[in-house]
């Protein structure tokens, strides 16, 4: 039987005429629907056997004659909805900004201790440190430390813009997970191409994974593509600007992992959608620890 739109499904019509999500009317949204036919945006996206859904039209049940679990809530992604979308996001930015506010307190000490180095003295006459000396743990700490304000206010930015979105279409344990490895990835290839002695911090590499799958998400749902290539654009520049200082090897790890694993996440066939997502971080994972490997047995 044909279904007519809610009544109020009108109003989700911008005045340019773009389509906005009928549940946050300030957000563009180019799906619609596939049983009411009104727009959603990803966080309103719930995964079905064909196309998505929106949540009151999920809440008043299939009428498939499947069992509870067919009809719950997921994410395009395949995650669970949430009451809190952000939740991960606020607890990520939360720890950057707590280990910030301990650098402040104890310096330039707690920077040496946690900051990414390859193998040297972090004070002179002092005996070598780093991964090559089997401090791994450098790998993640160093993409919650950051030293300078502007560093951490302009991730921590980064952070809330790009991660709220992703975290709502991924679900908390896919978009963990794609925060942290795209990090290792950075942390990696920074160890890998970086002079031993250069110390390397911050969130970058893994904000830049999240860039990296913001793209992947816009184009799995047909969205305009060039406000992100305009971004991913002025961050290059950024990147390989010769007079920055910044370590591009983070961006550029970061970058293409958080690509390959959003792939992996949004285009993962649904009846092998799980084995596909996590096999596709693990196996990135794979390549972050063989290039540690690789890289310390060179320095040692």
């Amino acid at each position: 039987m044909d279904r007519q739109p809610p009544e109020g499904s009108d109003q989700s019509a911008a005045a340019d005429g773009s389509l906005s999500c009928y549940r946050h009317p300030g957000r563009e949204a180019n799906i619609r629907c596939a049983r009411c036919e009104r727009p959603i945006c990803p966080e309103c996206m719930i995964d079905a056997s064909v196309g998505f859904q929106c949540p009151d039209c999920v809440r008043q049940g299939s009428g498939t004659g499947h069992g509870p679990a067919a009809g719950r809530p997921r994410t395009v992604a395949g995650g669970s909805i949430t009451a809190d979308p952000r939740l991960v996001t606020k607890i990520l930015l939360g720890i950057n900004v707590v280990v910030y506010l301990a650098v402040l307190a104890k310096g330039t000490a707690l920077v040496d201790d946690l900051m990414l180095l390859g193998s040297a003295p972090t004070y002179y006459g002092g005996p070598p440190e780093g991964v090559a000396e089997g401090q791994w743990y450098r790998l993640v700490t160093s993409m919650f430390l950051h030293q300078e304000m502007w560093h951490i206010a302009f991730n921590m930015l980064g952070l809330w813009w790009l991660g709220g979105p992703l975290e709502a279409a991924l679900g908390r344990a896919r978009y963990l997970t794609l925060y942290l490895v795209s990090g290792l990835a950075g942390s990696a290839l920074t160890y890998w191409l970086s002079a031993p002695q250069q110390g390397s911090l911050g969130a970058s590499g893994a904000i830049f994974g999240l860039l990296g799958a913001t793209a992947v998400l816009m184009r799995r749902l047909n969205y305009d593509m060039r406000p992100v290539f305009a971004l991913l654009a002025v961050n290059l520049v950024i990147t390989f600007n010769p007079w920055g200082g910044i370590a591009w090897q983070a961006h550029v790890g970061g970058l293409v992992a958080g690509t390959l694993i959003a792939i992996g996440m949004v285009h993962a066939p649904r009846e092998r959608r799980a084995l596909v997502q996590y096999g596709t971080s693990a196996l990135v994972l794979a390549a972050v620890i063989l290039v540690v490997v690789i890289r310390t047995a060179a320095l040692t």
